[in-house]
């Protein structure tokens, strides 16, 4: 990864920034949850061009598909590096969890191998660099409320809507 582009989306509850490479989206972030020169700092050391390419483009179409309801699914390369492995392991099987479903925690610390990993997979979610992409949002407490969320718990609400 040589290049990384990066601009931000308009959504009406919060701007979001975004990051990718030519090849793979590398972040995501809210900006009430940071500002962009916190959002520039934790971006891999490669140059930065404070404009759109083709990916993000494609991506901020989908991005309005998905906030009008007519996207239920992104099918974006990732880059994960940024995580350990057993972050990349929870994202992974964050991934995967259907539209309007949720899944609790223990649920998914259960089904990575580590029934007994809960409090794990929520800070792995919490340092989720890809919220939206890597549906974060969709996993919840076991007594059914939202837990935590980078964006605050009512961007994480409305995303499950």
């Amino acid at each position: 990864m040589n290049t990384l582009s990066v601009i931000a989306f308009q959504w009406e509850l919060s701007d979001i920034w975004l990051a990718a490479s030519s090849r793979h989206m590398v972040a995501v972030s809210f900006a009430r949850a940071e500002s962009f020169q916190e959002f520039w700092a934790r971006l891999p050391k490669v140059e930065i061009k404070q404009e759109g390419n083709e990916l993000l483009h494609h991506f901020v179409d989908s991005l309005h598909a998905y906030f009008s309801g007519k996207l239920t699914t992104f099918d974006y390369p990732v880059d994960l590096s940024q995580g350990t492995e057993f972050q990349q392991l929870v994202w992974q099987t964050v991934q995967r969890i259907p539209y309007g479903t949720t899944q609790t925690y223990g649920q998914i610390s259960a089904a990575i191998g580590k029934p007994s990993a809960a409090r794990a997979v929520g800070a792995a979610n919490g340092a989720n660099p890809l919220p939206i992409l890597i549906p974060c949002h969709r996993v919840v407490q076991s007594n059914g409320d939202l837990g935590g969320y980078s964006g605050g718990l009512d961007i994480k609400d409305a995303l499950l809507r």
